[in-house]
């Protein structure tokens, strides 16, 4: 093998050390710098990325927040819909309790006026008749007619007596 002969290592040994400085040259001139380039761009494109991120969850906790707010006042405007809708139905319940009350109370009145006229008229007619039955029992047991205001002050007094 010609690279293993002792009299060719000293050429070996200078193209050793011209693609050794051919290639640190290249290397450190021209691919380094653009991998280097491409590796700052990534960088920035996921610092950005990271950035936009950041951006992004503090946005979304921020609407988050308005929405939980929204949701807070629209279950209080409900509560208080509810709570007025309630006094209303209550207020209305209590109006037409008053309103039934009244008429009912109209209808007791009204109710105790016929009984009232019923009572007096019955009491009446058992008069009239009382005093009928009256006239007619004195006729069949003495043979007197009696005059009708006789009859009618005895039942009268009769009926005091009672009443």
């Amino acid at each position: 093998m010609p690279q293993f002969d002792i009299t060719t290592f000293p050429t070996q040994l200078i193209w050793l050390v011209i693609s050794f400085v051919l290639l640190y040259l290249l290397m450190s001139r021209v691919a380094l710098p653009r991998i280097g380039q491409v590796l700052e761009a990534r960088q920035e494109k996921i610092d950005d990325n990271l950035d936009a991120a950041v951006n992004l969850r503090a946005e979304a906790n921020k609407d988050a927040a308005a929405y939980d707010d929204a949701l807070a006042q629209a279950r209080e405007t409900a509560r208080g819909a509810i709570q007025e809708a309630a006094r209303s139905a209550a207020d209305e319940a209590a109006n037409q309790h008053d309103k039934l009350g009244r008429q009912l109370g109209k209808n007791i009145q009204a109710a105790e006026a016929n009984i009232a006229d019923a009572k007096d008229a019955a009491i009446s007619s058992i008069r009239e008749a009382a005093i009928d039955t009256a006239i007619s029992a004195t006729m069949r047991l003495i043979g007197v007619k009696p005059s009708n205001d006789a009859a009618a002050a005895a039942v009268d007094k009769a009926l005091a007596g009672r009443g």
